[in-house]
């Protein structure tokens, strides 16, 4: 089985964070959002794992060989036409084998094992309040008959939250090279779920597996609302003398930490100094300072510099907060 991960996207909305560094290497939960992503994956030992790059792609591609052991392909996508056109990219670097695509920046809690033998064809979905945003699975005894994307008057709530299992991928590779040919968009781009939508029309019967829990890292507020439950599934910190820590939380073994109070929902990079400041539900990265300061609610960068503010800020790498 192949794995096809797609990781090319610009990360806009999560600006000026993804403006050095790509959105899947951002922290959430203590860990990246390509390991959350990979740990199952890990488990079923594919055949190859192929991401499709595209911004800040050689820090995807360092990453991996670094981290990870797996046969690895990584495709570049020079063109942010839609998720169905990087999946159309990747496929034709495979064979018409069993594919496995889970997208790089959310995080779908699941049995893996258990999605991929559901079926031939399966579906990852979840209920939410809010199914304008998302791809909608429209079902019908226990199968899925219509999909939309995005839809105005949405026929449900159950989300496609980027999981999908295909057992024979012949018939997407045809569907999506036909919908690139033709230029086929929705909303301005060429969509993986209107090539689904033809499968099914084409008689192909996807089954729909509801995941545990669906994490959407992709803008500041619902990164920071998965870092505040993901991190509930960790054990509890060290104590560190001089200060106090509220769980849930993750401090890296490396972070210092002096005379602070820091949680709930505080995840700390590598390398963080942080002195005589309160911190809660925010996200710091790596070799950051923060001193006398009372932080929530917030994300810094790589680098960033925060001194005798109570404030709540989204900065990017290397930027620097002074009170003066």
């Amino acid at each position: 089985m192949k794995v096809i991960i797609p990781v090319a996207g610009a990360g806009t909305r999560l600006k000026p964070h993804t403006l050095h560094v790509p959105k899947p290497l951002m922290t959430v939960g203590g860990k990246r959002v390509l390991d959350h992503v990979l740990m199952p994956i890990v488990a079923l030992d594919p055949d190859e794992v192929i991401f499709v790059i595209g911004h800040r792609g050689q820090m995807i591609v360092d990453y991996i060989k670094k981290h990870y052991s797996f046969k690895s392909r990584f495709v570049p996508q020079t063109k942010l036409l839609g998720l169905g056109y990087a999946i159309h990219l990747a496929l034709d670097a495979v064979d018409d084998g069993p594919v496995l695509i889970i997208l790089g920046d959310t995080v779908a809690e699941c049995d893996c094992h258990e999605f991929i033998n559901t079926s031939d064809y399966v579906l990852g979905v979840k209920s939410v309040n809010d199914p304008h945003r998302f791809g909608i699975a429209e079902l019908e005894n226990g199968w899925v008959v219509g999909l939309e994307e995005k839809p105005v008057n949405p026929h449900g709530n159950l989300a496609l939250v980027g999981a999908y299992y295909f057992k024979q991928s012949i018939l997407l590779k045809k569907v999506l090279r036909s919908i690139v040919n033709v230029g086929t968009t929705t909303n301005g781009e060429i969509q993986l779920t209107d090539a689904l939508q033809k499968m099914i029309s084409e008689g192909v019967k996807f089954k729909p597996y509801q995941v545990n829990d669906w994490y959407d890292c992709g803008k500041r507020d619902t990164i920071l609302e998965s870092n505040r439950h993901l991190l509930t599934k960790l054990p509890p910190p060290t104590p560190i003398d001089g200060s106090v820590l509220i769980p849930p939380l993750h401090i890296s073994p490396s972070a210092k930490i002096f005379r602070s109070i820091i949680g709930p929902n505080v995840s700390v990079s590598e390398g963080v100094i942080i002195e005589n400041s309160i911190i809660s539900d925010s996200i710091i990265g790596e070799h950051s300072r923060i001193n006398d300061t009372v932080l929530e609610d917030s994300i810094l960068g790589c680098r960033a510099i925060v001194r005798g503010n109570k404030i709540r800020a989204n900065i990017g790498d290397w930027s620097e907060i002074d009170n003066l």
